[in-house]
């Protein structure tokens, strides 16, 4: 297994987890978690971008126009959802997680085929 392959799993490995992980953060949008909810939503945006980068450079070049819409997509979800916490809105939260969530879903599939 060369290198750029074993790198390229990590990254998958690291994405996967984080869109674990932030498919379960909707509890946290509560109005009381603001500043854990924006470390936490900018730490693992900073991840996701490093991981879609190797990932995106290492896949067919069939596969990259897709996998950068999909990463596009959820980037812009993501500085919604961030921009909703600075401005302490739950609502506006919620509503931009919601189109977060299914981002991340997709993504999730489009990782297992």
């Amino acid at each position: 297994m060369d290198m750029s392959s074993m790198e390229a799993k990590g990254s998958i490995s690291r994405i996967r987890k984080c869109i674990r992980h932030l498919l379960t953060f909707g509890d946290q949008i509560d109005g009381e978690s603001w500043e854990f909810v924006a470390e936490d939503l900018r730490l693992r945006s900073t991840f996701l971008f490093c991981d879609f980068n190797r990932f995106i450079a290492a896949s067919p070049e069939d596969q990259k126009q897709p996998l950068t819409e999909l990463a596009n997509k959820l980037f812009h979800c993501m500085e919604e959802m961030d921009e909703a916490v600075k401005c302490r809105s739950v609502e506006l939260a919620r509503a931009c997680y919601n189109d977060a969530t299914s981002v991340l879903q997709d993504i999730l599939i489009s990782l297992i085929s």
